[in-house]
C-alpha cells in the first residue's frame, strides 16, 4: 500500500512540476501539496527559505534551510546522511510514512530519502496526525496538527549552526540531547569530525569533540556567562543569553538577538572553531563577531594537569604556585602535556585537613568540571570548609558570580585547561602549610623591597624637580618668540575660537594622548569638525621643537593619504595645531581589537596599505620636501569617514636630501621612534635613511594582514609560515574565511611584500615606488631572505652627528657597511 502511494504522489507531482516550474512563494506545505525541483519554502517575512540545494561541486544534492539574502549561507539540512544525486527530491507531508519525507523521483521505487521520524519516536506515532509543516521566520521548520500542536521541528535536530532559539543541552529525564555537528567539509554538509556538546557530569559547560577528544571547552556557566568567554558580557546589548538548569529535568543554553539587533549565527564550522557571525547590512556579508578556541590557550589542555596558560606570557604554560613540572626536561623543551606536580604533599592532617589551605588563583576560567561536586545552594565559607574536610578535594570555587559570589564547586584529582582570561574568576587552590608560609614569606619580602624602590624613586623625583626649577628659571626662551619663521605657509587661529571650540578643552572633548601633549576634538563656528593637538606645558621645550618641525613640514605637504593640517595658534605659552577630524580614529583601534577587527574587510584593508604606500611614496620623492616620517606606526595611521588611510604625526619626522638614491643615509645621535617598527641599522647604529620608513611600512602591512601586533615576534612567525608554505594561515581569521580566491592571491602577494620590507640590509628592501607597482601586481617580486634582528656591537657612536631635526649638510653613506651581530629572529 505504502509502494502504490508513493508511485502515485511521485506521478502526480511530476507532472504538475512538468506544467510549471515557478510556483507562487509560500510558507506551508500540506498534505494536498509537494516541493520538487527548484521550488521552495518560503517564511511569511522572506527572511528562511527551504529547499533544495547542490554541494560537492554539484554532485550531490540536500534537503536544506538557508538565508534569504545569503543563500550560500545553510543553517538546517535534513538528509546529511543520503545525499541525492540529482535534483529530483520531492518533499512532501505523508501520514503514512511518518510526517514530513524527502522522496528520491529519480527512483523507480520512489524511495525516502529522508523522514522526520527517523529523528524523533514522538513525530513517528503522531505521523497519522501532521497535517502541515511550515517555515517560520526563525529559522524552525515546524510539522503541526489541525489543532495546531507541533509535532515535530528542526530547532529540535540543528546540524552545524546556532540560531537564536535553537538550544543546546540535554534532557535528563528523557535522554534527548541538543548539539552541534561539523560538515564534513565548506561544500559537504556531510556530519563531518567535530560536535559542540553539553557537559553537564559537574558544572554545566560547553565542550567541542573531535574522534573522541575534547578540543576546546567554553568553562563552566557563572549565573551570567560561560567562565572562558568573559567577552559574553560585552555582547548583551546585542544578546540576551539564557541558561536553563531544573534538578533532574533539562540542562541548556540558547541566545536570543535583542530588538533591533542584526541577523546572526553561531557556526560550528569544518576545522572545529566556533564563530559568531554577525549580518552587516551596509557590506551585505557576514562579520565574524566571536571565534573559539581563540589563541593556543584555548587548545585544551594545553599546560597538562596543574598548568596554567598565559597567552601574554613570553612561555605561554606555567604552573600554579606550590607545583613544578612534573618533566623539566619536557618543559624546557616546550612539551608541557605532562603538566606539573606539587612540591610538597598535602598534610590532610591537624583534625580535618587544619594542616592545609588554599592560594587564591585570580582571573582564570575554571578548570574542567567533569566529575565534579556541584551544591548550587552552598556559600563561599561552606565550600571551603567541605573541600578541607575532605582529603581528596584539590580545589573549590563559586558556582555562581552574581551577587558577591554563592554556590560551590569542587575539583577532586588534577585541574585540567586552566588558562588565564580578563575578567576571569577566583580559584582557591589547596596548598600544604608550609607551602603558604613560604608565599606569604616571599610576599613580605616583595613589600620592603618595594618601600625601598619607591622611597629611593622619590628622592630622585624631588632631586630632579628642585633642578628643573632652577634650570626653567634660568633658560632664555626667546625661542618661542622665533617660531614665525616656521609658521608662514600655516594659517593662524584665534585662541578664543580654539578654546570654545573644544569647550575648554574639556574631558569630554579629550580624544587621546601622546608624548607632544593631548589631542581634543572640536567643532569650529562654520560647523567644521577639527582635531586639536595642544602642547603640554610640561613638554615645552621637547614639544616646542616637535611643533615647530611639524607646522614647518606638513604644511607645505597636500596628498589624499596624508592628514590636512587646517592651521596651527600661538597664545602667551600655549602651541595648538589644529587638523581634519578623522572619525574612525587609528588603523589600531580596528586591527587590534577582537570585536572590531572582523568589521575591516580585506578589501578595506587592502585600500588602508595602499593607501599608506602612497603617502609614504609622496613624503619620500613627489612631494615640495623629501621626508622620512620616522615613527609610521598603525597608531600614526588615521581614518576618515570613508575609510581612507591617512599619515599623521610628523613631530619627529626628517627633511632629508637624497640626490643619488635611496641608499644615501645619515647618522643621528639621537634614535626615537617606536620599538618594533624601527628597522636594525637605525635602532643600532643611528643610521637614517627612507629605508627606516619602508621598514615600519613592512611591519605595519603584515600586522593589518594578520591582526597581530609585531610584539609577538610577527616577523618570526610570518617567516616560518613562508617557509613552510603556510603563509596564508597569517591572514587574520576574521577575514580568512570570507575571501575569494583572488583576494587570497593578493593576501599572498602583500605577504612577499612585507617580507621584502623587513629585509636586514637597506639595500635588499624596495623603495616605496616598487611596492606600489609590486602590490599592483605591476612589477615581479624577489624572493625575501630570513628576517633578522640586530644588537650592537659595542656602545660607541659614530664620529658623524647632524642636528636631529634640521636639514643635513653633508651625510654619512653606505648605511649596509655598519658593524652588527646577527640573531636569528626565529624561536626568539
Amino acid at each position: 500500500m505504502d509502494k502504490l502511494f508513493l508511485t502515485l504522489l511521485a506521478t502526480s507531482i511530476l507532472l504538475s512540476a512538468s506544467a510549471a516550474t515557478v510556483v507562487a512563494a509560500k510558507s506551508t506545505l500540506t498534505q494536498s501539496s509537494t516541493l520538487a525541483g527548484d521550488q521552495t519554502l518560503v517564511s511569511l517575512g522572506d527572511i528562511f527559505r527551504l529547499g533544495l540545494f547542490p554541494a560537492v561541486n554539484r554532485s550531490r544534492w540536500f534537503l536544506g534551510i538557508w538565508f534569504t539574502v545569503s543563500p550560500d549561507t545553510v543553517v538546517w539540512v535534513a538528509n546529511r546522511d543520503r545525499p541525492l544525486s540529482s535534483p529530483s527530491g520531492i518533499v512532501a507531508v505523508s501520514g503514512a510514512r511518518g510526517g514530513l519525507v524527502l522522496l528520491d523521483g529519480a527512483s523507480n521505487e520512489t524511495s525516502v530519502v529522508w523522514s522526520s521520524s527517523n529523528s524523533s519516536s514522538a513525530a513517528a506515532s503522531a505521523a497519522a496526525a501532521a497535517t502541515q509543516a511550515q517555515l517560520l521566520d526563525t529559522g524552525n521548520l515546524v510539522l503541526t496538527d489541525k489543532d495546531g500542536n507541533v509535532l515535530w521541528q528542526s530547532f529540535e535536530h540543528p546540524t552545524n549552526t546556532f540560531l537564536p532559539g535553537i538550544r543546546v543541552g540535554k534532557d535528563l529525564r528523557t535522554g534527548a540531547e541538543w548539539s552541534l555537528s561539523s560538515w564534513r567539509s565548506a561544500d559537504d554538509p556531510s556530519p563531518g569530525d567535530f560536535r559542540y556538546v553539553m557537559d553537564t557530569s559537574g558544572s554545566p559547560e560547553l565542550h567541542v569533540w573531535s574522534r573522541g577528544r575534547r578540543t576546546f571547552r567554553t568553562g563552566p556557566w557563572n549565573g551570567v556567562r560561560f567562565s572562558g568567554i568573559p567577552e559574553m558580557t560585552t555582547f548583551e546589548d546585542m544578546f540576551e543569553f539564557q541558561f536553563t538548569a531544573t534538578a533532574g529535568g533539562e540542562v541548556s543554553y540558547q541566545f536570543r538577538n535583542r530588538d533591533g539587533s542584526p541577523m546572526s549565527r553561531v557556526l560550528l564550522n569544518e576545522s572545529g572553531v566556533m564563530q559568531r557571525m554577525v549580518w552587516d547590512r551596509s557590506s551585505m556579508a557576514w562579520i565574524n563577531f566571536w571565534s573559539g578556541p581563540r589563541d593556543q590557550c584555548d587548545n585544551y589542555g594545553r599546560c597538562g594537569a596543574f598548568g596554567v596558560c598565559n597567552v601574554v606570557d613570553a612561555t605561554v604554560c606555567g604552573c600554579i604556585r606550590g607545583f613544578t613540572p612534573r618533566s623539566p626536561v619536557e618543559w624546557y623543551m616546550r612539551n608541557t602535556s605532562g603538566g606539573c606536580g606539587r612540591r610538597m604533599p598535602l598534610q590532610c592532617g591537624g583534625g580535618g585537613g587544619g594542616e592545609d589551605g588554599f592560594y587564591l588563583l585570580r582571573g582564570v576560567k575554571l578548570p574542567e568540571t567533569h566529575g565534579c561536586a556541584v551544591d548550587a545552594g552552598a556559600t563561599l565559607e561552606e565550600c571551603r570548609r567541605r573541600c578541607l574536610s575532605n582529603c581528596s578535594c584539590t580545589a573549590y570555587s563559586g558556582a555562581d558570580i552574581r551577587g558577591g559570589g554563592s554556590g560551590c564547586i569542587q575539583w577532586f584529582g588534577d585541574l585540567m585547561d586552566t588558562r588565564i582570561v580578563d575578567g576571569g574568576q577566583d580559584l582557591f587552590v589547596r596548598l600544604a602549610k608550609s607551602e603558604l608560609d613560604a608565599i606569604k614569606n616571599t610576599k613580605k619580602f616583595r613589600v620592603v623591597i618595594a618601600l625601598v624602590i619607591t622611597g629611593f624613586i622619590l628622592l630622585l623625583l624631588s632631586l630632579g624637580f628642585l633642578t628643573w626649577r632652577k634650570a626653567r628659571r634660568d633658560k632664555n626662551v626667546s625661542v618661542l618668540d622665533e617660531s614665525g619663521d616656521f609658521i608662514t605657509e600655516c594659517p593662524t587661529y584665534p585662541f578664543e575660537i580654539i578654546r570654545a571650540a573644544t569647550n575648554g578643552f574639556s574631558e569630554g572633548n579629550k580624544i587621546g594622548e601622546g608624548g607632544f601633549g593631548v589631542v581634543y576634538k572640536g567643532q569650529l563656528p562654520d560647523g567644521q569638525e577639527v582635531a586639536v593637538k595642544k602642547l603640554t606645558k610640561e613638554n615645552k621645550v621637547q614639544g616646542l621643537k616637535e611643533f615647530m618641525n611639524e607646522v614647518d613640514l606638513i604644511a607645505k605637504l597636500q596628498h589624499r593619504n596624508l592628514v590636512h593640517l587646517l592651521g596651527c595658534c600661538i597664545h602667551c605659552s600655549e602651541r595648538l595645531l589644529i587638523y581634519e577630524y578623522m572619525s574612525n580614529k587609528s588603523v589600531d583601534a580596528f586591527i587590534f581589537i577582537e570585536r572590531r577587527r572582523a568589521t575591516l574587510s580585506w578589501k578595506k584593508r587592502m585600500d588602508i596599505i595602499l593607501g599608506v604606500a602612497r603617502g609614504l611614496l609622496y613624503i619620500h620623492k613627489d612631494s615640495r620636501l623629501t621626508i622620512i616620517h620616522r615613527d609610521l606606526k598603525a597608531a600614526n595611521v588615521l581614518l576618515d569617514d570613508d575609510m581612507v588611510a591617512k599619515i599623521s604625526d610628523f613631530g619627529i619626522a626628517r627633511r632629508f636630501n637624497s640626490s643619488s638614491g635611496h641608499q644615501d643615509c645619515t647618522i643621528t645621535d639621537r634614535i626615537i621612534g617606536t620599538p618594533g617598527y624601527m628597522s636594525p641599522e637605525y635602532a643600532m647604529d643611528g643610521k637614517l635613511s627612507f629605508m627606516q620608513d619602508v621598514y615600519s611600512f613592512g611591519v605595519l602591512l603584515l600586522e593589518i594582514i594578520s591582526g597581530r601586533h609585531n610584539s609577538s615576534n610577527l616577523i618570526a612567525h610570518t617567516w616560518r609560515l613562508w617557509e613552510e608554505g603556510r603563509n596564508l594561515e597569517l591572514l587574520d581569521p576574521a577575514v580568512r574565511c570570507e575571501c575569494t580566491a583572488g583576494e587570497l592571491e593578493q593576501a599572498t602577494t602583500c605577504i612577499q611584500v612585507g617580507l621584502l620590507c623587513v629585509q636586514e640590509s637597506p639595500d635588499q628592501r624596495p623603495p616605496m615606488a616598487d611596492v606600489i607597482n609590486m602590490l599592483s601586481r605591476e612589477k615581479a617580486l624577489g624572493q625575501p631572505r630570513r628576517p633578522v634582528v640586530c644588537t650592537p656591537m659595542s656602545a660607541t657612536r659614530p664620529a658623524v652627528i647632524v642636528d636631529d631635526l634640521g636639514v643635513e649638510g653633508g651625510t654619512t653613506t653606505c648605511c649596509h657597511n655598519g658593524r652588527l651581530t646577527i640573531t636569528d629572529l626565529e624561536g626568539r
